[in-house]
Order: C-alpha cells, then sequence, then structure tokens
C-alpha cells in the first residue's frame, strides 16, 4: 500500500471525528442531528478545505477575515457555509456581514449594530452567536456579565442579522474534564436568560468544544462543536 494522500488523511481524520461525535450524542441521549460539526480551517490551504468538502464537510470556520475572504473566493465554486469564530473587530464588520453565514463573536451591543446594519445594506441575514466571557481570561474576549442583556435588548430591534445562541471559549486545560463547568454554566446562562425573557429562538445554539473536549461540551449541550487539528492535524 502507498503512503496516504492529504486528501485520503482529511477524509480518516475527518471520518473518526464524526464517529466521536455521533457518539457522545447519544451518550447524552440527543437527537443524532443536534448537534453540528464546524471544521476549522484556519491557516490551512483552501485544497484542504475542498478534501473536507468532498468528505461531506459544509460548515467550516475560520479566525481571521482577511484570510476567509481568500480562501471562500478560492473556494466559491463549492456551497461551503462559512463561519467566522474569531475575534471580530468593528472596523471589519462590513466584510464580515457580506461574507459569512454565521458569526460566532459578537461581544457587544454596539458589534452586534454595526453587523447588523452592514449585514441590511449588503441584503444578507447572518446568524449571530453572543460570545460571552465566564473565566475573566485577560487575552480572550467576550461579553462580560453584566452586558448580556443590553446585547439580547439590542438583538430584538435587528433589522437583518439573527441572535441564535451563546458561543465560549473556556481556559484552555489539556483535561477535557476541567472544561465541562465552563460548558454547564453556558448551558444554565442560556436557561436563565430563557426565564428572563429572551425570546428561545435567540437561544437555539450553543458553539462550545474544540478537539480535546468537543464531546464533553456535546454531553453539557453543544449544538455546534468547533474541531480543527483532529481533523486536520497540528499547524
Amino acid at each position: 500500500m502507498g503512503i496516504p494522500s492529504r486528501r485520503d488523511e482529511i477524509a480518516t481524520s475527518l471520518s473518526a471525528v464524526r464517529e466521536r461525535l455521533a457518539r457522545a450524542i447519544e451518550r447524552a441521549g440527543r437527537s443524532p442531528w443536534s448537534a453540528r460539526l464546524v471544521a476549522i480551517s484556519k491557516t490551512r490551504p483552501a485544497e484542504d478545505v475542498r478534501a473536507a468538502f468532498d468528505a461531506g464537510q459544509v460548515d467550516f470556520g475560520e479566525n481571521r477575515v482577511q484570510e476567509a475572504l481568500e480562501k471562500i473566493a478560492a473556494t466559491a465554486n463549492i456551497p461551503i457555509t462559512w463561519h467566522l469564530v474569531g475575534h471580530l473587530q468593528s472596523n471589519k464588520a462590513r466584510r464580515a456581514a457580506g461574507a459569512f453565514a454565521w458569526i460566532h463573536s459578537i461581544d457587544s451591543a454596539d458589534l452586534l449594530k454595526r453587523v447588523d446594519a452592514a449585514a441590511a445594506e449588503a441584503g444578507r441575514r447572518p446568524e449571530l452567536l453572543i460570545q460571552v466571557d465566564l473565566a475573566g481570561e485577560p487575552t480572550k474576549h467576550g461579553a462580560p456579565a453584566e452586558t448580556w442583556l443590553s446585547v439580547f435588548e439590542a438583538a430584538s430591534e435587528c433589522r437583518a442579522a439573527r441572535v441564535a445562541g451563546l458561543m465560549l471559549l473556556p481556559p484552555f486545560t489539556p483535561d477535557p474534564e476541567d472544561a465541562r463547568p465552563y460548558f454547564r454554566r453556558l448551558r444554565d446562562l442560556r436557561d436563565g436568560l430563557a426565564a428572563r425573557g429572551v425570546p428561545p429562538e435567540m437561544l437555539r445554539e450553543l458553539s462550545m468544544g474544540m478537539s480535546h473536549d468537543f464531546e464533553v461540551a456535546v454531553e453539557e449541550g453543544a449544538t455546534l462543536v468547533r474541531v480543527g487539528t483532529a481533523i486536520f492535524g497540528e499547524r
């Protein structure tokens, strides 16, 4: 047998991740389609994206707007759903709103309004997730507790963009179980916001979990998991 091609490696890794995801969903007693895989293709060439797409992957996530725009252009002939999962600067809201179907990193009412205005101008209807800060890490972004309700109040006035849920980046730890309390807190936050009158359609998605801990995230209610290394290998 010859050395596996890069395309074969990606297809094999993607299949293994899907099997892990399916087992986690089953353990949690959830519907088989209740959690969706977003393949994080940051720093990967467009050829890797095409290989994963050919293996059945549709949702792809990028961290940086400029890198993503180049990749989106290079794969424009295939029907990919693009997610922005990295921090979004206000001055890039216009470009992001016109390029991504999902933006996971809305962390203020002001950014939400900018993205919504840009989406309306571009004739787009992106799905937005509110990134929340549950750990207070200075190196990470996210809306602090005292602003959560104000962001959802602004969401009720959106003309084009639609808030669909919450996103979390917990502190990194080698042991996936150490992330479980953060995933549980995000789920509890979602339930608490619902109890305070936030409409259910704004809280239907929980984006949490990456290559090393997405199974724990699924057990705690994740509906979108963001997996890069386990599919594409170490950068």
